[in-house]
């Protein structure tokens, strides 16, 4: 439920009203989309509650914001035609600080200092992304139909402003990403920042003495050379860290300057001299073992750096992989593939932090967004529940947007509908047909007793008081001279009394015993 607040804004409890809320101008922080805290920036600020120093030229933009804000609201309140009161709310464990809303709540105003890229977009209609969580939040918690996002300096001549009304499944994207969040919280470690990793390279080597007038006179080149391929040895080559990779970089340039000092010994040595091999030989090997640590470490650096980006991308992916699973094994099938745009988040990363923080943020937008389709596919499961059997291909529907699975839904139903009414009305006639033919049956049964026992009395004389029939009674009857021609001839003529059926029968018989005679003869 919907609290107010009343708190001084600065004051000390309104900070800790801040650090135990998440609040509106932290949600895009959190979505991963701001371009002034990182989501693990905002992680280790709920952890710890200890916020980053605000530098004094940050500070003056914060005050003189403050100070527009006042006269922004006057124009906002001639725009919407109501007056404006700032508040606080919170609605469980997120809040939102409004600039201005109305007495009734129902319109919000929300003000930025002026920014002409911002009152650009503004001027055409559009919010820019990093704005969306905060506008959307301000909207869930107040319930408010609309919010003024504006942004000026106080005057109307350097106003721009644009309505924002709720986008329900935006505020859902919301809470789901404070809820990962939560998760994500509770799971954080913090460390303690480092700063940038500058590389170290090994102690400088001794400084290269070499005398020679004609012949080498004085040189200490052999306890230099100990000395060096001692020094290059023991230059560490697995690299883990930021800092590791940064000594190896300037290791490498330490290396290159070795050798360039070398060459320059050795010019400086020819310039005296042309015939000393062991000394110019002993320039090149260490020249040479300069050189390969060189290309040695360069290669190190790239190569590793790659490893290591592809390790953190695998990483991130498994966590993905695991996550989803959980949701698979809870619905019961694999409704989608698994795929996170990780290796898009790390280009142009330099360092292994940036890296980190990158695909930690895909990796809980990604989280997010699989308990999205989990809803909507248990939301899609609970409706089609009582007709399970229309959906043999659930699987291929389950991520259909609620109002399209319903819409199918309630096809399926009324085509099942007309289906089994057709089947009722099929077995219905069937039945039909089935009582007709039985009642036929039954009355054929009964015509065929009826001319069986005229036949038996055929062969004798008709009682006297069957009736006889007249000539074209006997003719007709002759014409259709078949047992069920027959029965269509009594039911033609609705003979319900048996002596008269008999009569008619007997009278037939004996006509076609005549004719049969006069035939003969």
């Amino acid at each position: 439920m919907k609290q107010t607040h009343t708190l001084i804004q600065g004051s000390e409890s309104w900070h800790q009203f801040r650090a135990s809320h998440y609040g509106a101008s932290e949600a895009s922080a959190m979505l991963g989309i701001s371009p002034y805290m990182s989501r693990t920036d905002l992680l280790k600020l709920k952890k710890t509650g200890v916020a980053p120093d605000v530098s004094p030229a940050l500070q003056k933009i914060f005050d003189r914001g403050h100070e527009v804000e006042p006269l922004g609201r006057v124009i906002a309140e001639k725009i919407i035609g109501e007056d404006l009161f700032p508040a606080t709310y919170s609605f469980g464990h997120l809040s939102c600080s409004c600039d201005g809303i109305t007495m009734m709540e129902d319109v919000a105003w929300e003000h930025k200092q002026f920014n002409r890229e911002l009152a650009e977009s503004l001027r055409n209609g559009v919010l820019p992304d990093h704005h969306w969580p905060q506008a959307q939040q301000i909207l869930l918690i107040t319930g408010a139909e609309k919010l003024l996002f504006m942004t000026s300096n106080g005057t109307e001549d350097n106003c721009e402003y644009m309505w924002v009304i709720p986008h329900q499944e935006y505020q859902q994207r919301i809470r789901d990403g404070w809820d990962q969040f939560q998760l994500d919280l509770d799971a954080f470690e913090h460390t303690e920042a480092q700063t940038a990793a500058v590389g170290k390279a090994p102690e400088a080597l001794p400084a290269l003495r070499i005398e020679v007038t004609g012949m080498v006179t004085a040189s200490n080149i052999d306890a230099f050379k100990s000395h060096a391929v001692a020094v290059f040895e023991g230059i560490k080559t697995d690299l883990q860290s930021d800092e590791d990779f940064a000594d190896a970089e300037k290791t490498a340039k330490f290396c290159k300057e070795v050798e360039d000092r070398l060459t320059a010994a050795k010019d400086h040595a020819l310039s005296q001299t042309e015939s000393i091999d062991a000394l110019f030989r002993a320039i090149d090997e260490i020249s040479e073992i300069a050189r390969q640590k060189r290309l040695t470490l360069d290669k190190l650096v790239k190569t590793r750096k790659e490893a290591i980006r592809l390790e953190l991308v695998q990483k991130a992916q498994k966590a993905l992989d695991e996550y989803v699973k959980t949701i698979f094994d809870r619905i019961g099938f694999i409704a989608w593939n698994i795929s996170a745009p990780f290796a898009d988040a790390i280009k142009g990363k330099k360092t292994v932090a940036s890296i980190k923080d990158a695909l930690a943020t895909v990796l809980a937008n990604s989280k997010i967004e699989a308990n999205d389709k989990a809803r909507l596919i248990e939301a899609n499961r609970e409706a089609a529940k009582d007709h399970k059997h229309l959906f043999p291909d659930f699987a291929a529907l389950c991520l259909k947007p609620t109002d399209d699975f319903n819409a199918i839904l309630q096809l399926r139903i009324r085509e099942e509908q007309e289906r089994q009414e057709a089947e009722i009305q099929k077995k219905q006639k069937e039945i039909e047909t089935q009582i007709e033919a039985q009642r036929k049956e039954r009355e054929q049964s009964a015509a065929a007793a009826v001319i069986a026992e005229v036949a038996a009395e055929s062969v004798v004389a008709a009682p006297a008081e069957a009736p006889k029939a007249d000539t074209a009674e006997i003719k007709q009857a002759a014409v259709i001279d078949h047992q069920p021609h027959i029965l269509e001839f009594l039911k033609l003529h609705d003979f319900k009394d048996h002596s008269r059926i008999r009569g008619i029968l007997i009278e037939y018989e004996k006509f076609k015993a005549q004719t049969a005679i006069k035939e003969a003869a």
